[in-house]
């Protein structure tokens, strides 16, 4: 079954789109649109893909064009989430010809990157397919686009390790470094420390670090740059007791032998700060 993505809403996406508009319009505005094309002046034009992938991003690109000139119509005819082939059309746009062009680099800016995300998530998703392993994503995202990257990861299939370090625990090896190196105070003062709906989840570089965290009832392990044969030794050590994230070093080359291991997640930081933009185009008609 195929889940709808909910847009983001408007109090999300507002700061992030003003901020973009401003950066693009500058002191001046348009200086080319208002010097070219005479005011009143109508278009038609489309929105479609030039490359093959997964599209993401229609809330912000709407809502860009809300803001710059909401009598403009913008009717969408793919929704995130779907396959793109080249030429197929996205959106149309019918209004005030000044508005259109003045929306259109920022609208394509972010439906480029946030559909490049939706599609190499679709990738890492597909290579997965045949196991239970879930593809999810990190922190590693470009600094106040946060909330659109992950919706992005969403719509090519994946989910969201936490999306902040206010939503959950993560014990990572320099918190255990500054817990004297020891994993038993870590996890006991987290545990004293989150409330019921709090998730703990501890990061262990080797099998003697999982023994050790698995006495103390963490809700998840992350296993930190594991081989193979390590990974499965850890799958067979835990017996389900716990879920299992393998993070580290992940491409989409060795993401299905990592997935055949028998974990239950799989981290990437590379969904969010690797993926190349996918080639969309805005044309008049």
């Amino acid at each position: 079954m195929t889940l709808e993505i909910p847009p983001l809403p408007g109090i999300i996406l507002d700061p992030i789109v003003r901020l973009a508009l401003a950066e693009d319009l500058g002191r001046a505005g348009d200086l080319t649109s208002d010097a070219t094309i005479p005011a009143g002046t109508q278009m038609r034009a489309v929105i479609a893909a030039r490359k093959p992938g997964v599209l993401a991003g229609l809330d912000v690109a709407a809502h860009t064009l809300r803001l710059i000139d909401p009598d403009v119509r913008l009717t969408v005819k793919r929704h995130d989430g779907a396959t793109l082939t080249p030429g197929d059309v996205i959106a149309e746009l019918d209004g005030a010809a000044r508005s259109i062009l003045i929306a259109e680099r920022t609208m394509l800016n972010f439906l480029g990157r946030l559909s490049g995300v939706a599609s190499l998530t679709r990738q890492y998703v597909d290579a997965v397919a045949h196991t239970k392993a879930r593809v999810v994503c990190t922190r590693k995202t470009t600094p106040g686009h946060r909330a659109l990257e992950k919706r992005a990861v969403r719509c090519g299939g994946g989910t969201s390790h936490r999306y902040g370090l206010d939503d959950a625990i993560l014990i990572k090896d320099n918190h255990i470094a500054a817990c004297n190196g020891s994993i038993a105070d870590a996890l006991t003062r987290a545990k004293a420390y989150a409330g019921h709906l709090r998730m703990i989840e501890i990061e262990v570089d080797n099998l003697a670090q999982l023994e050790e965290a698995l006495k103390h009832g963490p809700h998840a392990v992350l296993l930190d740059n594991m081989s193979l044969a390590m990974l499965r030794d850890a799958v067979n050590l835990t017996a389900g007791r716990v879920p299992l994230e393998a993070s580290g070093g992940v491409t989409l080359s060795s993401l299905a032998a990592i997935a055949e291991t028998g974990v239950d997640f799989i981290s990437s930081g590379a969904l969010t700060h690797s993926a190349p933009n996918l080639d969309l185009g805005l044309d008049v008609v």
